[in-house]
């Protein structure tokens, strides 16, 4: 089991590596509210086009800023996102297959990543080499020495960095926050969520209604250090369901609820992990394998556990809760969480009733990130937020695929069995 007192030296060091970047960097970089901020978008799919540029665009003339440069491997996709642009600004975005050549641009200040999940770590530690700010969709990374190599990229850099892990940024997450912190459910013995759902999310995104031309694809910008094959179409749309570009529920579900639980009870890294994940309802042409069913367990050393379970064969039993020894915290909706003494084994002054949990407000995750890039403050998730969703939902990928214990070493920094 991992001393504790070398996990807090851990993460000592991380945060005054931070702050070293931040006095040595980030200062320097502060723009005037009158000096406009230039955006690129690489990955212009479904998250980029739906949720950044949207979230972005909601905030854009209050913080002075637009989405000057776009790009992504699949033509369609950045010429719609440039074309969006175009209605918003009066001109459109430059287009660009490579995330490179954005990177390469001296008049974009800072990217959004909202690519694949194999491209994360790499398209973030590009931009911090670039000294570009940046937004970076969760899961941050697919392996270790990728995390690692991002990790220390950013912090080197000084760059304004913020994860995607959107939910800490509800005003309701920080009530629960604020709750949690009064005491007032008392010791945490379990925090648990069950996301279950009639069929994977990963069909949705596939699409299936004409068919993707070759010749509007880079194969290769798309792949990038994932093996050459011939040209599927398949993959480029349905890559949330095979494991090669993605962990599957354990990274793209499990993430927001471990960053949920990290920012609401203060918890950073477990000391284990147990997991175990198949396809036992969703079997057809497809071949996907990204697991249908899947369960992982972390033990943390502030002495509890969690688990999260994802069933896609049946959408029933949905519960996201935080259980202490004077009362729960129930957070299956997060925009209307409520508290109550329910299951308390000690004296507890909450109500019998569930009770809504007071909102306390917290900026927009896309606005904090923005007024971020001026003040050069630290984001709402930065990058340790990043260090702590990712590191477990790699530790429980691990779990699941060998079926043995993991447990991690923050002082080597990898994931070992034990």
């Amino acid at each position: 089991m991992q001393n504790p007192s070398t996990r807090r030296q851990f993460l000592a060091t991380a945060s005054a590596g931070a702050a070293l970047a931040f006095t040595a960097t980030s200062y320097a970089k502060i723009v005037g509210a009158n000096e406009r901020i230039a955006i690129g978008l690489i990955g212009c799919g479904g998250r980029g086009y739906a949720a950044h540029m949207p979230g972005v665009h909601a905030h854009d003339k209050a913080e002075n800023v637009e989405f000057t440069a776009v790009s992504d491997p699949w033509q369609p996709r950045r010429e719609r996102a440039s074309a969006r642009c175009q209605e918003w600004y009066g001109r459109p975005a430059r287009q660009f297959v490579s995330y490179r050549d954005i990177l390469g641009l001296d008049d974009v200040d800072a990217v959004m990543i909202a690519s694949c999940d194999h491209h994360h770590a790499a398209h973030l530690t590009a931009a911090a080499e670039a000294k570009k700010d940046a937004y970076c969709e969760k899961p941050l990374a697919m392996d270790m020495p990728s995390l690692n190599r991002c990790v220390d990229a950013v912090k080197q850099s000084g760059i304004v960095a913020q994860m995607g892990t959107q939910v800490r940024s509800y005003s309701t997450s920080t009530g629960c926050r604020e709750l949690f912190r009064s005491g007032a459910i008392g010791k945490i013995s379990r925090i648990e969520q069950c996301r279950n759902g009639s069929k994977p999310y990963w069909y949705s995104w596939m699409q299936r209604a004409e068919p993707i031309r070759e010749e509007d694809v880079d194969w290769k910008e798309f792949l990038m250090d994932r093996p050459m094959r011939p040209f599927d179409g398949k993959l480029l749309t349905g890559w949330y369901g095979y494991r090669e570009f993605t962990d599957g529920p354990l990274a793209n579900l499990a993430c927001h609820f471990i960053d949920l639980y990290n920012y609401v009870v203060g918890t950073t890294l477990p000391l284990s992990c147990v997991a175990q994940g198949g396809t036992f309802t969703w079997k057809d042409e497809y071949n996907f394998t990204c697991p249908d069913h899947c369960q992982a367990v972390w033990i943390y050393p502030e002495g509890f556990m969690v688990s999260y379970t994802t069933n896609f064969g049946n959408s029933n039993g949905n519960v996201l809760k935080l259980y202490g020894d004077q009362g729960t915290i129930d957070m299956t909706n997060w925009r209307a969480p409520t508290y109550s003494r329910a299951g308390a084994i000690k004296p507890t002054e909450l109500p019998k009733d569930e009770t809504p949990v007071d909102p306390v407000e917290t900026p927009d995750h896309f606005l904090n990130w923005l007024q971020c890039l001026r003040t050069r403050k630290v984001c709402n998730a930065p990058i340790e937020a990043g260090i702590h969703h990712c590191v477990p939902a790699l530790m429980a990928a691990r779990a699941m695929d060998t079926g043995r214990r993991q447990v991690f070493d923050a002082e080597k920094r990898e994931i070992r069995e034990g």
